[in-house]
Formats: C-alpha cells, structure tokens, sequence
C-alpha cells in the first residue's frame, strides 16, 4: 500500500453520535448488523459484492435515512490508529446531485479529525468526476495503487468508456493545512 505519512490540524470537537440529524428529517445511523448491509446502494460505488466483502465487515457501515428511508451509505475503514479510509460512499440516484455527498463527508471530517490524523479514499484514475468531487471537498491526491482494479477484480470495469487501471488515492486537506 502507498499510504504516506502526513498529518492535519483542524478545530473542530469531536462528537461520535450513532445517529446525527443533518436536517429535521435525514439521519445518519450506524449498522451493526451485516444482515442489514444494502448491498444495493453500495453496488453504486463498488463493483461486485466480492470486492464490497473485502472490506465491509472490518468496516464501520453507516446509512443515510431520509423519512426513515435509506438514501444514501458509507464505509469507514480504519487501516491503524492514524489512518480511517472512505471505502465507499453512495447517494442512491434520485439524491445525487444535491449536496448530499458533501454533507457526508462533511460530517465525515468533523466526526473523525480529532481521532484519525489521516482521513484517505480512492477511486478510478479515470473516474474524473470522483476526483473533482473530492478535491471540491478538500482532498488532495498524494499517490497511485498501480494496477489496483486489474489485480483486485475478476473481470474488466470500464468508467467513461476506459478500463479501471490504477486507483488514485486522495487524502483530507483541512483548511488549517
């Protein structure tokens, strides 16, 4: 793996709620148990469920409700006491577009800053819209895991009409960097 040491400082107090109201009626709500993993608004950021298993089940797993609806999911993985990892994040369609993403990692970054010094995702070198994405939320790439979608996936992934290759990795710029 070609995490690199880096470290933040942001001013925020850290507040682990199982449930966090981002508004009156959108919550965010951890899930314990892995029967109750959606598996369909993962399959949005991920691949197959194989790969999703990869990860998942050493993964902090939390889903968005709206009106008690599930619109949205993110994983946490932490790699060490230092590093979490955004395994996956995914809006269900008729949601994105509308901040939420953001308002995820958002909460994200104020939720783990203080415990984490290194907040990192990855996504597709060809995925551009990822990237800006991130970037637009104060992620900075710092590296490159070659061959990252060939090695870890059984068949091909294309994105944007290019086969998935190498994963570029960002990591959490605070704004006090």
């Amino acid at each position: 793996m070609l995490v690199t040491s880096f470290s933040y400082t942001i001013s925020i107090s850290l507040h682990a709620y199982p449930i966090f109201d981002m508004q009156d009626d959108l919550n965010i709500k951890e899930i314990t148990d892995h029967k109750d993993f959606p598996y369909d608004l993962l399959l949005l950021a991920d691949e197959t469920v194989a790969a999703i298993n990869n990860y998942i089940f050493n993964s902090k797993v939390y889903t968005v409700l709206d009106q008690q609806q599930p619109i949205a999911v993110f994983c946490l993985y932490p790699h060490d006491t230092q590093t979490l990892e955004i395994k996956n994040i995914a809006v269900s369609v008729p949601h994105q577009n509308k901040g939420l993403g953001s308002r995820i990692l958002h909460y994200i970054q104020k939720n783990y800053a203080k415990s984490y010094a290194n907040l990192i995702v990855g996504t597709a070198d060809c995925g551009i819209h990822q990237i800006r994405f991130y970037e637009r939320n104060g992620f900075v790439p710092y590296g490159i895991r070659k061959n990252f979608f060939i090695d870890n996936y059984d068949q091909p992934i294309y994105e944007n009409g290019q086969r998935l290759k190498d994963m570029v990795l960002l990591k959490y710029q605070s704004s006090g960097s």
